[in-house]
């Protein structure tokens, strides 16, 4: 609400500019103020939560049949229950996670989402839910790549929007030279094809698009915090699907779901609660 501030003084022409001053002032405390108001609603106050999720990554987020399934799917309306909402789902790609989100087009999103600085900046997290780890996806029977420095030289997929690619060409320096693609299912694609040598991402990505032609290499080098993306400034929601987040941990229902998405992967799945960023 505006609140217009009224000043007492002489009137005449001394006093109009102070009496413009005070309503300029007033105008300019309030436009801040609302603005503040409309970003800072909380998931806490809705009755039911759009989620964004991946609709293309089998295992984690993929729409079968016009309904989501996957360990992201799972988990997601385990803390949109706890809660006590209803969770309605919507795809997205890596590259507009954020954009969703600030757009208030999502208010959640469970999409292998790494939580990293840069993101931090734009966005807030809950989480992470799970501690992933960058691994690689190789055709089998190519020339041996035992780890992330055999990539050099070799076609590496890029998805946009994802990081996974800065982690093997600027953090790690090795040379590769990079192919860009939409998603990770058009670089498993590129991959069969011969277009790419190598993908590398998380491996609980990996592990659902291995089939036979392809092998996860299982030299992992990165830990990849997957985030509950939320609105910045919703401290009480991402307070509250922390603690859902920990009681998922601690009744055996993540232990259950990683099972049912993982169990034969041949991952080293981890069942302990991971340790949160916080909501600050």
């Amino acid at each position: 609400m505006l609140t217009l501030i009224r000043t007492r003084g002489p009137l005449g022409r001394a006093g109009r500019p102070r009496r413009a001053a005070a309503v300029a002032l007033a105008v300019a405390a309030a436009v801040p103020l609302a603005a503040s108001c409309a970003a800072g609603t909380s998931v806490l106050d809705k009755d039911a939560l759009v989620v964004g999720v991946k609709k293309d990554q089998p295992g984690l987020g993929m729409l079968v049949s016009g309904r989501f399934e996957g360990f992201d799917v799972d988990v997601a309306n385990y803390v949109a229950a706890k809660l006590g909402k209803r969770a309605n789902f919507v795809p997205v790609t890596s590259g507009e996670r954020e954009k969703a989100l600030i757009d208030g087009r999502v208010d959640l999103i469970f999409a292998t989402y790494s939580i990293t600085p840069e993101r931090k900046t734009k966005v807030g997290f809950g989480g992470p839910y799970y501690v992933a780890h960058q691994d690689t996806l190789v055709r089998t029977g190519q020339a041996r790549i035992d780890n992330v420095r055999d990539l050099r030289g070799r076609k590496l997929c890029q998805v946009t929007g994802s990081n996974s690619w800065k982690r093997v060409k600027e953090e790690r320096k090795v040379p590769v030279a990079l192919v860009p693609s939409e998603s990770y299912s058009e670089c498993v694609k590129d991959l069969r094809s011969g277009k790419v040598d190598a993908v590398s991402t998380d491996d609980l990505i990996l592990a659902g698009f291995a089939t036979p032609g392809t092998a996860i290499v299982n030299a992992p080098f990165s830990d990849e915090k997957y985030g509950v993306g939320i609105r910045s400034g919703d401290i009480d929601g991402c307070e509250a699907v922390n603690k859902a987040l920990t009681e998922m941990y601690q009744d055996g229902t993540a232990k259950k779901l990683l099972q049912k998405w993982f169990a034969k992967s041949g991952l080293a799945l981890t069942f302990s609660v991971p340790q949160f960023e916080g909501c600050g």
